[in-house]
């Protein structure tokens, strides 16, 4: 699971390590990916690059998270509810103010550890829950 966030420079940059610390203990929580399997990419924005809806703030933060295909859509469902509880609860970021998406791709779309993800041997966590 690879996670992208994006937002603008002067919100994100302050926050950026509490923000994968909720992220990471939310997809911990909810899929079971371990701790240590941490990837998170951030890409704070200046203010004129970052448009976003109106009815937003300087808040508005957006989460791309990649994964491979196969967990079901109740469990896709409770970790978009659980992100935007939890990132709300210990950031202060409201759900207005939060986009999320969640983009799946086959096993063999993945490359890691020298293989790809349909070929991997030995992953400590289970795709398909």
């Amino acid at each position: 699971m690879m996670v992208i966030i994006y937002g603008i420079a002067e919100h994100l940059n302050p926050i950026k390590a509490r923000l994968s610390d909720v992220i990471q203990a939310t997809v911990t929580q909810v899929i079971g990916l371990p701790e240590d399997k941490r990837a998170h990419r951030f890409v704070p924005m200046s203010a004129a690059d970052f448009y976003y809806p109106s009815g937003r703030t300087e808040a508005y933060t957006v989460i791309e998270i990649n994964m491979m295909e196969g967990r079901k859509v109740d469990t896709k469902k409770a970790l978009i509810k659980a992100l935007f509880e939890n990132i709300d609860v210990e950031l202060g970021i409201t759900p207005i103010d939060l986009e999320i998406t969640i983009k799946e791709q086959p096993a063999h779309c993945w490359g890691f550890r020298g293989t790809t993800g349909d070929e991997a041997q030995g992953l400590n966590y289970k795709v398909n829950v």
